[in-house]
């Protein structure tokens, strides 16, 4: 439930500052906006409202204009002569109103939204109102310039969207990180990234010729590179190259149930943080700060190896061997602990690398946090921009996915600082996949004007009307082969 609300939130975030994009260029042009919908309301909607005419829901409404006898046909006819005549007026005696003349609703199908502008062929296929005579408020009637922006617009604030709220997390909580140089143990990895060439251990230090500085960027580049260079045994350097499929081999890691990693990540000491009384380590006599160097005759020189070792040992008793004590003076002991039915013993483990390496703490005042978060939002713009490439794919049309699975990348608690990251990385996909040249889409309209703006033709109004209606027969097919694509792995 968590999950979904999160999704539902974030979706409806997402589609208002992109559809306010079109609405606030095409208002500032002149142009009519009829509508302005959250979700789509398909036969009706659960809520409407114009100001000073009508609000309602469910396709009831209540008139609150000067006329409340007539009905909304009527009112709608009524408009528009006023508008006509508006229109023929001398410039300076017409009235304005940049928010009033559209109809603000929410529709019951959360899978988008929309505005619908006066004089253009959009989802609405409104067909009716483009065999009229062109008005001077309408789409059509504007230079090719002002249309072309007014496409754009959307997809421009999405990026902004993006922008300005990884601008505002840097700023609210700045960045901490232990770079990889100070990691003394080096990375643990996946059994996916062992098949290609990784060893634990391994440093990066380059992908594709660019040094590798902040972990929480590095691993996307890492795995969208051709060769990652790394340091091993602290001496030598090796060549890693990277298979295309390798992105689609730790997402199906990342699914099961075994992984216990996720690509790569510190090897760390393992340390005890926390004794839960009456369990079997501390019945044993392992006290808080103890530290784990081997389960048996294994070795576990790190928390990953401790806790693959300590696996397939339920109800045993194990022989911890433990350093008890600090740099001045320390003792090793050999503790045998009881284990329960889940191989577990009832201890705190520490997981944060920056209580054993050095760590980078960057603070952002308010001006250093803006390029901060252009940095941050081209970057995720470019490697989501490079990862399309797969999706053509055999295996890339395997992990398409729907709405299912863009709500599992959200937490299962309710984090703000995680669910804006992911909103503003959702942001990011949601420019790109608006911008690419497909009829119905942003990209679609704005691939017809500059044709018009280079040709200096404009297409017809049929073909247009031809051209948004196989574009949204191949949305409507991708929407139902992603969301299709969640059921069936659901049943796997």
């Amino acid at each position: 439930m968590i999950k979904a609300t999160q999704l539902i939130l974030a979706f409806a975030i997402l589609v208002i500052i992109h559809e306010f994009g079109h609405f606030l260029f095409a208002r500032l042009f002149g142009v009519k906006v009829e509508k302005f919908y959250i979700f789509f309301d398909p036969w009706t909607e659960l809520f409407k409202w114009k100001p000073k005419k009508y609000v309602g829901g469910l396709g009831r409404h209540k008139n609150i204009s000067d006329h409340p006898e007539l009905t909304k046909e009527q009112q709608l006819e009524y408009e528009r002569k006023c508008e006509e005549e508006e229109s023929n007026q001398p410039e300076n005696k017409k009235k304005k109103s940049f928010w009033g003349n559209t109809e603000y609703g929410i529709g019951w199908l959360p899978l988008g939204g929309y505005c619908k502008i006066a004089g253009m062929i959009d989802e609405s296929m409104d067909t009716e109102q483009m065999k009229k005579p062109p008005q001077s408020w309408e789409f059509r009637s504007k230079p090719a310039w002002q249309r072309l922006l007014i496409m754009i617009a959307g997809v421009l604030f999405n990026f902004l969207l993006a922008i300005l709220i990884y601008a505002g997390i840097v700023y609210a909580t700045g960045e901490k990180y232990v770079p990889f140089e100070e990691a003394k143990l080096g990375m643990a990895y996946s059994g996916e990234a062992k098949k290609i060439g990784f060893q634990d251990g391994d440093i990066p230090l380059y992908a594709d010729g660019e040094k590798l500085l902040n972990p929480n960027e590095a691993r996307m580049k890492m795995i969208q590179a051709s060769t990652v260079k790394v340091l091993r045994n602290g001496r030598d350097t090796v060549d890693i190259a990277i298979p295309e499929s390798f992105i689609f081999a730790l997402d199906h890691e990342a699914k099961s149930d075994t992984a216990t990693i996720a690509f790569m990540t510190y090897r760390i000491p393992t340390k005890i943080t926390q004794v839960m009384p009456g369990e079997g380590a501390a019945k044993a006599g392992i006290e808080t700060g103890d530290v784990v160097i081997a389960i048996d005759s294994v070795k576990t020189p790190s928390l990953d190896r401790f806790l693959s070792t300590l696996q397939g040992h339920e109800k045993e008793t194990v022989n911890l061997t433990v350093v008890r004590g600090n740099e001045a003076k320390n003792d090793t002991l050999v503790i045998p602990v009881a284990l329960s039915e889940n191989s577990k013993m009832g201890v705190g483990l520490e997981v944060d690398p920056s209580a054993f390496y050095n760590s980078k703490e960057i603070k952002y005042s308010l001006l250093q946090s803006v390029p901060k978060g252009i940095s941050m939002g081209t970057d995720r713009l470019t490697s989501y921009a490079q990862s399309m490439k797969l999706v053509f794919t055999k295996e890339g049309a395997k992990s398409v996915g729907g709405f299912g699975s863009i709500g599992a990348i959200f937490p299962e608690k309710w984090d703000w600082i995680a669910f804006w990251n992911i909103a503003a990385f959702l942001s990011v996909a949601l420019a790109f996949m608006n911008i690419l040249p497909i009829p119905a889409l942003d990209g679609g309209h704005v691939l017809f004007l500059i044709y018009e703006v280079v040709t200096r033709r404009k297409p017809s109004e049929k073909f247009l009307e031809y051209a948004q209606m196989v574009g949204m027969s191949l949305l409507i097919i991708l929407l139902i082969y992603a969301n299709g694509m969640d059921i069936v792995r659901l049943f796997k």
